[in-house]
């Protein structure tokens, strides 16, 4: 009967889908969990490399306006530590017309904790140690307060806000004839634009 034959082909449907979810993972964000599941049970955790290549994925495609970037310092760099990022300055600043090159490192504890941030090019800006560049934990907020699902285009797209609040917009910035790059052994970087 055509309800029988409707049965078999739902069935043979449902197996044939999760045959294939089994063989082709989803993305961490696809992934549903049924409700009557206690929260502990429900939680998903993406391994760090998983997260690591998605993040790689999307800043390649370059989504976003342009004025963040990033991309991985090492293509040979197999675990994925060695970030490079890039800040367009914002208009109506001190940073405007500057482009500054920011170096993150995620450690193996990432994404449960933050990457460290460095700025490669000088900038005068509250968060920022103006003589290592190293972006302050504790004068950064995002930082201090890290959650798992922060990535690294937060980080950058929150610097950049950063340097359009009140206490930095006008900060005067190092003179041009100081705009050199603090030392990377490694050398120029690939970049991904956003």
């Amino acid at each position: 009967t055509s309800s029988n034959l409707f049965s078999s082909k739902l069935q043979l449907s449902l197996s044939l889908s999760l045959s294939l979810s089994l063989i082709v993972p989803l993305p961490y964000h696809l992934i549903s969990i049924p409700s009557r599941m206690s929260s502990e049970e429900a939680k998903v955790v993406v391994p760090r490399n998983f997260r690591l290549l998605e993040e790689l994925e999307r800043g390649e495609k370059g989504i976003g306006d342009g004025t963040v970037s990033y991309g991985m310092d090492d293509a040979d760099d197999i675990y994925m530590q060695s970030w490079t990022g890039t800040i367009l300055g914002p208009h109506n600043t001190a940073y405007e017309g500057k482009i500054f090159q920011l170096k993150l490192f995620c450690g193996k504890e990432y994404p449960e904790s933050p990457p460290s941030v460095k700025f490669q090019t000088r900038i005068n800006m509250a968060c920022v140690n103006p003589d290592t560049g190293v972006v302050e934990p504790s004068l950064f907020p995002m930082l201090t307060n890290w959650r798992r699902e922060y990535t690294m285009e937060d980080i950058l797209v929150k610097l950049k806000k950063e340097m359009m609040t009140s206490h930095n917009r006008k900060l005067a910035q190092p003179p041009e004839g100081t705009e050199e790059a603090r030392a990377d052994p490694k050398g120029p970087a690939k970049c991904c634009v956003m």
